[in-house]
């Protein structure tokens, strides 16, 4: 059959193409998932969870208030000269210990909600992640999405673990003690409740500097940790332009700045225990005082036995560990709804209904005629003298998998190569997508190369220290839309093989690792160059049914080259090169599956 009468038996047939066009009004915008019903559910779906940390939060709050009171107790009996009951004693220690085991309890539940809550939040996430569009994932920057589902994450945890449970819990604690020491000693209790706003304050100073100081220490040592890779990089430049006191001077100076901020973290730290201490001490001298003092109006406030002293010394001590925990705990909070934010906007993206992206964007009729590739009166040489090919006029059809076959010389790999956008034609049209390649800027031709080609070389052309996965992953780094490079080794049978270096493989292994290459990319037309030259029957076999797959299932426009006659029968269309030029064009209207055909 002629080229010719090819071509305009092809201009005549219908055009069965068929594109599921996923535009914005599919998008569906609204989005059950949010954190604050995640966290409901979860509570809900976890109520016995919820209930024992509900029990154990309030259990450690009551029985901490007893201990000081059965010790002040003890004391008062023994200050009269009576013998102390040994149930006193026991009660002292069963409440100390219930204490204990309520606090140990607390943090444990917390802690496994904290994890029901992760998990139940990063499901949701992924939920919506895989139901996300193209477009949506294209904005995002990069690390966004998984500082969400990471970062952005454990701060939520953080939220309950170290956050409003515990901010609740130390709250609690404080009012529960000035209530049962203003019933012991209103005067101790009136202090207190003047000092603590005070107390509280000066501990968010101290907070507030040291995050700062931190901030800036992580900033600096940031700056300091890229100065390094950056000097290597540019190591050459900077010798040429003399500039190396410069880049000395820059990194003394992150450096400077990370010991400073050091400092004046290590400053706050350092003052903050002994100013609480201090305090802590002169709040009970002063109580002691007053309560030692002969004046009957001042006793009346601050007058008490030994064994309130002791209880309301103990209850001191305990006041002051909570006002500083609050002060982290507001932190905590805070950090946690920068978090949530983050998240809910991440659930706001907008994403398609029923999954149609993820079904497939593109649907394609095995008897699809619409021109992807055409050569229009193509000609190319490397020399005037030297015409490799001339005047090639033909038609690859969108999803249609080609065979090209000739004698070796006859131009094959030039078509290939002029395809790809690796060469640039003499003069004519190549029109990939309807758009013209020969007239493409290099620029153009290297976005062209990246996004929308996969290529397998004759030659493998693979980096000989990278390893079969690196290699493999190194083609995923520079496109849109990549395939899992695992499932990729593994269809092409090289997944034992993954941490093997080229020089480590046979040459047919070699190939499947082209091959894999060009295939993760998820390009719109693979063009392949003998990938099974130097394969094995069985593995040869393999190979060229992946290939047929990727092209009926995926809708990749497949080019391939061979020398062996009877691969042409699996091809949609077969074009002969004969000496620079198109022998013929014949198109095959059922073309057998590469199980049926052998050789």
């Amino acid at each position: 059959m002629s080229s010719n009468n090819v071509n305009s038996t092809e201009a005549n047939k219908a055009n069965n193409y068929n594109i599921n066009n996923v535009d914005n009004k599919k998008m569906n915008n609204k989005n059950s998932h949010n954190v604050v019903s995640i966290i409901l559910h979860t509570i809900i779906k976890r109520k016995w969870l919820s209930l024992g940390i509900i029990i154990s939060v309030c259990g450690a709050v009551i029985t901490a208030l007893y201990p000081p009171l059965v010790l002040g107790k003890i004391v008062d009996t023994l200050t009269t000269g009576s013998q102390v009951p040994v149930y006193l004693v026991f009660v002292y220690m069963a409440f100390t210990v219930i204490a204990g085991l309520m606090e140990a309890t607390r943090e444990g539940l917390l802690t496994v909600f904290g994890q029901k809550i992760t998990h139940a939040l990063r499901s949701g996430l992924m939920e919506h992640f895989v139901r996300l569009s193209t477009d949506s994932l294209n904005k995002q920057e990069p690390g966004a999405v998984v500082s969400r589902f990471v970062g952005d994450v454990d701060t939520v945890e953080n939220l309950f673990t170290s956050g409003i449970v515990s901010m609740f819990a130390d709250a609690c604690k404080i009012i529960s003690i000035l209530v049962v020491i203003w019933f012991r000693n209103k005067g101790l209790a009136t202090v207190l409740i003047v000092l603590l706003p005070f107390l509280f304050w000066f501990t968010r100073h101290i907070q507030k500097n040291m995050l700062d100081a931190q901030l800036k220490n992580r900033r600096a040592v940031s700056r300091a940790s890229g100065h390094v890779p950056e000097t290597l990089h540019n190591i050459r430049t900077i010798h040429n332009l003399g500039k190396e006191k410069y880049m000395e001077k820059r990194y003394d100076e992150y450096i400077s700045d990370s010991y400073k901020a050091m400092e004046k973290t290590n400053f706050y730290d350092a003052v903050y225990s002994p100013v609480i201490l201090i305090l802590n001490a002169v709040v009970v001298a002063v109580v002691m005082l007053f309560s030692a003092s002969g004046n009957a109006k001042v006793l009346t406030l601050f007058g008490m036995s030994a064994g309130t002293a002791v209880a309301v010394i103990n209850y001191i001590s305990q006041i002051f560990s909570p006002v500083e925990s609050l002060g982290m705990e507001i932190q905590t909070i805070q950090s946690a709804i920068a978090g949530v934010r983050r998240i809910n906007e991440f659930f706001e993206l907008p994403v398609l209904d029923n999954n149609e992206e993820l079904q497939t964007e593109k649907t394609f009729d095995s008897k699809n005629d619409t021109p992807y590739v055409q050569f229009k009166d193509v000609t190319f040489g490397y020399e005037t003298d030297h015409i490799v090919i001339s005047d090639k006029t033909f038609v690859v059809n969108r999803g249609e998998q080609v065979t090209l076959s000739g004698r070796t010389g006859a131009g094959k790999s030039t078509i290939l190569n002029l395809m790809g956008g690796m060469d640039t034609a003499t003069t004519g049209k190549i029109i990939v997508d309807k758009e013209n390649v020969s007239k493409f800027t290099a620029k153009r031709l290297t976005t062209y190369r990246r996004y929308d080609i996969g290529f397998v070389f004759q030659f493998y052309n693979l980096v000989q220290n990278l390893t079969v996965r690196e290699n493999v992953e190194l083609a995923t780094q520079i496109c849109k839309n990549p395939l899992d490079v695992d499932e990729v080794i593994e269809a092409v049978g090289l997944k034992e093989r993954s941490s093997n270096f080229p020089a480590q493989l046979s040459g047919g292994e070699q190939q499947r690792v082209a091959i894999a290459r060009a295939l993760a990319k998820n390009p719109k037309l693979l063009l392949c160059d003998e990938p099974t030259g130097a394969l094995d029957y069985n593995t040869g076999k393999q190979i060229l049914k992946l290939l047929q797959d990727t092209c009926r299932e995926r809708g990749v426009t497949v080019v391939v080259i061979t020398h062996n006659l009877a691969l042409t029968a699996m091809g949609d269309k077969v074009i002969k090169v004969k000496n620079g030029v198109v022998d013929s064009v014949t198109v095959n209207e059922n073309p057998l599956p590469i199980e049926q055909i052998e050789w």
